[in-house]
């Protein structure tokens, strides 16, 4: 038996709803167990843990299976209430208003019960869409990349069921089809359905009272493929995760189905030996770690921030930019001196123009990958970067590492070398002195707005999800 808070309050009612069913006072009840009736109302109150022969006592005295009396469900539905009104005034989201907590007593009528604790669930679930805010969100960011980068963004526990999932589907070698995934669903009692009508705020949906995660009949351009959205789905369940409470732990779950995903597709064992070959040989490139295994070319990039310095000992840099230079992905271990504000935020910070990110756009031909070494004031790094484009527009994929460690890479040889002395504003932000003299006095540009930054993430359970739109959507496929 735990000895959680809440497991002891649920034990406490179940002894008192059979104690008082059986119309014995709490001293008739502890003279046939050998306890004062005063700590049989420590344990009926919740505040005293009994011992196992104690409980045996008191299930024997009451005419009950030892089972019976552990199960986990409160007796009653007014045990329920008082419970949760007990578990609501014990939340941070309360005490920080100081007011008095409210005793559940004999007397309090079951209306006024229900009452109190639907303003209990009703501040809750205002608190919980408070924490969807940009700021909050920013912030949350932030500390889970800091945190991963202590990481090397490396989490050996989700490599390790990954790997015995994708072994338990019978998939051996080459990439994960979807008739695999499919059979990863099955295993798990769950049915893919792909349907047009998803919410627009979800990429997927999971029914947990059927059995069934909807997806959308087609991947998503430039961005999520089906296996991919149906493995993440599929990881909520995997990994145990319950409602998050908080964006950092809305975010931590992103992350953890994300990487669920991805050491899926590209499995451990078989990605790393295939990265120790391609070194071995001096011959490392996304593209190649990207068609081996079926996925995207961002998919591959990012499996590679997981695996470099891991498994072959290289530190190493990932961005996503968009055409109008704004970070929206990073990683880096490797020490490249990233734009951040002054919370550390680097996401939506914009890039250094002479960066291999952005001079990539300017390209003519972008079939293949542009190679390119930049100088810097941390040092010399190299980079590999393909571009793509969505409907929101174009943007650049780049993994890069150190000067010393270019010598493995597909494309050391380019030509193409750079200077950035970002963070100083004369690189490329701030204009030279004659344009500033002939222009500044003589323009006024109208300012393409990003509107996201100052739009509040929308309300729900799940930030940035539409509750209303994704219910009425299962109550439309429940049938």
């Amino acid at each position: 038996m735990t000895s959680t808070s809440s497991d002891l309050a649920t034990l406490g009612r179940r002894v008192r709803h059979f104690r008082t069913a059986r119309s014995l006072t709490l001293d008739q009840l502890g003279e046939r167990v050998g306890l004062a009736g005063s700590q049989l109302s420590l344990i009926e109150n919740g505040k005293r843990e009994p011992k196992l022969s104690s409980l045996q006592s008191i299930a024997t005295a009451l005419g009950l299976e030892l089972s019976e009396l552990l199960a986990s469900e409160p007796p009653s539905q007014r045990a329920a209430l008082e419970i949760e009104l007990e578990r609501a005034q014990r939340l941070t989201v309360f005490t920080e208003l100081g007011l008095p907590t409210v005793r559940a007593s004999k007397g309090m009528s079951d209306d006024a019960l229900r009452s109190l604790v639907g303003m209990h669930r009703e501040l809750q679930r205002r608190a919980a869409e408070a924490i969807a805010t940009p700021e909050e969100a920013r912030r949350a960011n932030t500390e889970q990349r800091e945190l991963m980068r202590t990481q090397n963004n490396y989490l050996p526990e989700i490599e390790r069921i990954a790997e015995e999932r994708v072994k338990a589907s019978g998939h051996v070698t080459g990439a994960l089809t979807h008739r695999t995934v499919s059979i990863m669903a099955e295993q798990l009692g769950l049915e893919l359905i792909y349907v047009n009508d998803l919410p627009h705020s979800a990429r997927s949906v999971t029914d947990l009272e059927n059995g069934r995660i909807y997806l959308p009949p087609a991947s998503i351009p430039g961005g999520h493929g089906l296996r991919s959205m149906a493995l993440q789905a599929m990881g909520h369940r995997i990994l145990g995760h319950t409602r998050p409470v908080s964006y950092a732990e809305f975010l931590h779950q992103r992350l953890e189905i994300n990487y669920f995903a991805a050491a899926c597709l590209m499995p451990k064992t078989a990605a790393v030996g295939f990265l120790h070959a391609a070194k071995r040989e001096r011959n490392l490139a996304v593209e190649d770690f990207r068609d081996a295994f079926g996925v995207t070319h961002e998919a591959a990039a990012l499996r590679l921030t997981n695996l470099f310095t891991s498994q072959l000992d290289m530190p190493v840099h990932f961005l996503r930019v968009g055409e109008d230079g704004a970070i929206s992905k990073v990683y880096e271990n490797d020490g490249l001196p990233l734009p951040s504000d002054v919370t550390g935020a680097i996401e939506g910070q914009i890039a250094c123009r002479k960066w291999a990110a952005r001079s990539a756009f300017e390209r003519t031909n972008r079939t293949t990958e542009f190679y390119q070494y930049t100088d810097t004031p941390a040092g010399t790094f190299w980079c590999a970067t393909q571009t793509g484009s969505t409907e929101a527009g174009e943007f650049s994929i780049s993994v890069g590492v150190p000067f010393g460690q270019a010598k493995y890479f597909r494309g050391r040889e380019s030509m193409i070398r750079a200077v950035s002395t970002c963070p100083d504003a004369s690189c490329c932000r701030r204009p030279s002195g004659d344009l500033i003299e002939r222009w500044q006095d003589k323009s006024w540009p109208s300012a393409r707005l990003h509107t996201h930054i100052l739009s509040p993430l929308p309300s729900g359970t799940f930030p940035g999800v539409d509750d209303n739109e994704v219910y009425e959507f299962l109550e439309r496929h429940a049938g």
